[in-house]
């Protein structure tokens, strides 16, 4: 006699899916739903979970089944064994790195610099910051037509614009390039040196101060005369190799362009 397959058991209900459970490794950026809390895994500590966001704040919550999202799917954090436990990741920015996120589809506001070496440098200490947040950093080649760039670009809510400006120092002819544009989506902030090259700390680039250049000379090319470091692009090739963190540029610089990622990316400032 042959056996009768009558399938499934109707009374037995829906199977559930499993939720995934994932390491609480270090930098691993998950949220909790019920808050809209988003950061980074700091450290897991007597059943619960201690995430960091992009502006520092700090929050703890318990470690439940299904408690998290991960890339918009709710998964269950495992603690990390003692033995394989680590600090968290940090970009070159200083910040946590976050892992095993996709770079996020490009706001539509952007961040506007004054030349192909000041986004470089901006890539080389904050790319990792600007890819998790969808920031596009444009060079501008100069801010002489400023006025006229913004009002092409046309900012507003969700659209703003920050500029980096070198050289913003009273009396500059930058300062007062920039003075009178006035726009609520719009802003401008600068360090004071007289390139993005002197914003990189000496001893990074292996010199004990960066030269004085008379009045009248190509910044670049009387700092590359003076050091011998052949042509522009040779030196520049120098002084971005010379750059692998936060830590190798001036306090205004990361002042300057910390102020310009916050404006951008953060609702209602």
């Amino acid at each position: 006699m042959r056996s009768v397959d009558y399938g499934k058991d109707v009374l037995a209900g829906p199977r559930r899916k499993k939720v995934p459970e994932i390491p609480a490794e270090p930098g691993l950026v998950v949220e909790d739903p019920a808050s809209g809390f988003c950061g980074a895994v700091l450290r897991v500590e007597k059943g619960n979970v201690v995430l960091e966001d992009r502006h520092g704040k700090q929050r703890l919550f318990p470690v439940r089944p299904a408690a998290f999202l991960h890339e918009g799917r709710p998964v269950t954090l495992v603690p990390v064994p003692a033995a394989v436990r680590r600090g968290p990741a940090r970009s070159a920015s200083g910040s946590v790195r976050v892992e095993g996120v996709r770079a996020r589809t490009a706001r539509g506001s952007r961040i506007w610099v004054e030349g192909l070496h000041d986004a470089e440098l901006v890539e080389r200490i904050w790319g990792h910051d600007l890819r998790v947040e969808g920031v596009v950093v444009e060079p501008l080649h100069g801010v002489d037509d400023l006025p006229g760039l913004l009002a092409e670009f046309g900012p507003g809510p969700g659209q703003r614009v920050g500029v980096l400006v070198d050289h913003l120092v009273p009396g500059s002819k930058e300062s007062r390039l920039v003075e009178g544009i006035d726009d609520p989506h719009v802003l401008i902030t600068g360090h004071p040196f007289v390139d993005i090259w002197e914003a990189v700390k000496p001893r990074a680039v292996g010199i004990p101060a960066w030269p004085r250049v008379p009045r009248g000379t190509d910044w670049k090319q009387g700092v590359c005369a003076q050091l011998g470091w052949g042509e522009p692009a040779d030196g520049w090739r120098r002084v971005l190799a010379g750059v692998s963190g936060f830590r190798d540029v001036e306090a205004p610089l990361l002042a300057a362009v910390e102020q310009l990622i916050d404006f951008v990316t953060v609702p209602g400032r």
